[in-house]
């Protein structure tokens, strides 16, 4: 597969552009994996590829899924190097925290005409950090949003939990669900602690062009169903944009096309997946099923766009 290479340091931005092998004039910003170049990255692009669009996959750094401090230019800066090379339509998808800045992205560049947000929230999250300090797989990034705009970082809600009692706590809370990782409990008493403010919430009612945001009401990192249905009454309030809300009883935080994950996982992946989340174990037709008609709607959507 073709790809180019984009730094910090001599572009302003970490990412890999792969362009397709015929012409096109679409463009996906795509934010999933823990590197531009890695196999969820890939898969994504091989999915995008299929409906003749090129894409941008980006990440925060090469192999790292620490997000605080990130610059929200650092997207328009992508944007700008795919307008160069022909693009004239710009979208752009991320997943989980991703799916956040994805979102966030778009209320700030009205380039953007379709966001794909997989489970995401509608809040910008504090920073955090993924560096094994004390044995802890992931900490808390005092004092630091996850976005930062114009070298300001953007208000954020503030996790319930310091350093290392953050970890300790989605540890706990992952066992009592039988999850491979289980963060829930810390962003609902986060939220209970903090109530969120205006300041915090995404202006997802800035965003042009068509939204999607997909999510299942097992979701055990955060109660991303509730995130989305805030969001569409938000859109029904103040937005002009196609707000387009997916919501599933059965899925996990893993909710991404049954046709992209088939390109990684021929079969065998309700397995799989049902050794990270515990109801992904029990309810595995459930869990496809939702797959299956996650591609559908996302493969109409991508072809009409």
């Amino acid at each position: 597969m073709k790809q180019d290479y984009y730094s910090v340091e001599h572009d302003g931005f970490y990412g890999c552009w792969y362009p397709l092998n015929r012409q096109t004039k679409k463009g996906m910003i795509v934010m999933l994996g823990d590197s531009s170049d890695d196999l969820m990255a890939q898969t994504g692009v091989r999915w995008l590829h299929q409906y003749g669009i090129a894409v941008m996959a980006m990440s925060a750094d090469k192999k790292d899924y620490s997000y605080h401090s990130y610059p929200l230019e650092r997207i328009g800066k992508a944007i700008a190097v795919m307008k160069e090379k022909g693009m004239e339509k710009i979208g752009i998808v991320g997943a989980s925290t991703t799916g956040m800045l994805a979102l966030c992205a778009a209320s700030y560049y009205p380039d953007i005409t379709l966001t794909i947000a997989l489970t995401p929230c509608d809040f910008i999250m504090q920073g955090f950090i993924r560096d094994g300090l004390d044995g802890c797989e992931e900490r808390p990034a005092e004092g630091e949003s996850t976005l930062t705009w114009n070298g300001k970082p953007l208000a954020y809600l503030p996790y319930a939990y310091k350093h290392p009692d953050y970890w300790h706590e989605i540890e706990k809370d992952a066992k009592q669900r039988k999850d491979k990782i289980s963060s829930r409990h810390l962003f609902d008493e986060s939220e209970r602690i903090h109530p969120l403010t205006e300041e915090e919430m995404i202006q997802i009612e800035r965003i042009h062009g068509t939204i999607i945001c997909i999510g299942a009401e097992d979701d055990s990192l955060w109660d991303t169903c509730r995130y989305i249905r805030r969001m569409e009454a938000r859109m029904k309030q103040r937005g002009k944009a196609r707000f387009v809300p997916l919501c599933y009883k059965y899925g996990t935080h893993f909710v991404f096309p049954q046709s992209m994950i088939r390109m990684v996982l021929p079969f065998g992946e309700s397995a799989l997946f049902g050794l990270l989340f515990h109801s992904a174990k029990l309810h595995p037709n459930e869990c496809r099923e939702t797959r299956k008609d996650i591609a559908r709607h996302l493969e109409a959507e991508v072809i009409e766009w």
